[in-house]
């Protein structure tokens, strides 16, 4: 099996092209094993490249768990320079099809290389029925007990369910989002962000993610932080956000649409013996 190891701000990823459906039906399986960083390849999940019906090309995201998720704001950039500079599609403003809709990249290309993406997230929604969440209202600045610790949440939906939590980055470790990832109210878990304000046009983000724990960036998540900041009033629509990974680029539209900027970097190239 030949594939191409990639990452976006250090999220990492295995990239192969199953256009012809060799794996269909064994990805959970292949999660499992390729990501395994310590006897496979290993990265925070991999990014099956298959034909769509409705888009010029299919993304399909299999966590390092082997669970599926229905979208992966690094993992798409990583995937529209794939198969931008593999030649499967050549457009510059790339529709690609997700497990939450059809989504816009705009490459910009320099010497015949992708050099840095931006990608329509879409609009976010806080209706607890799209998260989804059990509450009646909006999670909004909620207090919840967890593990004998008290947070203030804000949960939304951005393409996958975001949980933010509002302080200073040292205050928290990282890895009580494994906790709150599992908290009872949220029906299909939900991905965890500490996230300090800096100023109104900066914060630092550090996530867990949604089956696969922490990582050194999530696109949705920073997404997500800086929907959060500006619905309560912290931050302005254009954002600097900074992860242990890098630096990405956040605009909220005047029609909500959030747009995120950054780049996706190819670190090899290989084969493995499946």
């Amino acid at each position: 099996m030949k594939f191409t190891k990639m990452h976006g701000t250090g999220n990492d990823f295995i990239v192969i092209d199953d256009r012809e459906n060799r794996f269909l039906g064994k990805e959970e399986e292949l999660g499992l094993r390729l990501c395994n960083r310590h006897f496979s390849i290993g990265a925070d999940g991999i990014l099956i490249v298959r034909n769509s019906n409705i888009a010029p090309i299919k993304m399909v995201i299999i966590n390092s768990d082997g669970s599926y998720a229905s979208m992966c704001g690094n993992g798409i950039r990583c995937f529209a320079k794939y198969v931008w500079e593999e030649n499967l599609v050549k457009d510059t403003a790339l529709k690609i099809e997700t497990g939450d809709g059809i989504k816009e990249a705009f490459l910009t290309i320099k010497n015949g290389k992708v050099e840095e993406v931006t990608i329509d997230m879409g609009i976010p929604s806080f209706v607890p029925e799209k998260v989804p969440v059990e509450f009646k209202e909006e999670v909004i600045e909620k207090e919840v007990e967890i593990k004998g610790k008290r947070y203030i949440i804000t949960t939304l939906f951005m393409g996958v369910p975001h949980t933010v939590i509002f302080g200073k980055l040292k205050d928290y470790d990282v890895a009580e989002g494994k906790y709150i990832e599992k908290y009872p109210i949220f029906t299909q878990g939900t991905n965890v962000n500490f996230c300090e304000i800096v100023n109104k046009k900066e914060v630092k983000v550090k996530t867990w993610e949604r089956g696969a724990g922490p990582t050194l960036a999530c696109g949705t998540g920073s997404c997500a932080c800086v929907v959060a900041a500006h619905k309560i009033g912290l931050t302005e629509e254009k954002v600097k956000v900074t992860v242990p990974g890098g630096i990405l680029l956040i605009e909220i539209k005047k029609n909500n649409n959030v747009f995120m900027t950054g780049a996706a970097v190819v670190c090899f190239k290989g084969e493995y013996d499946i």
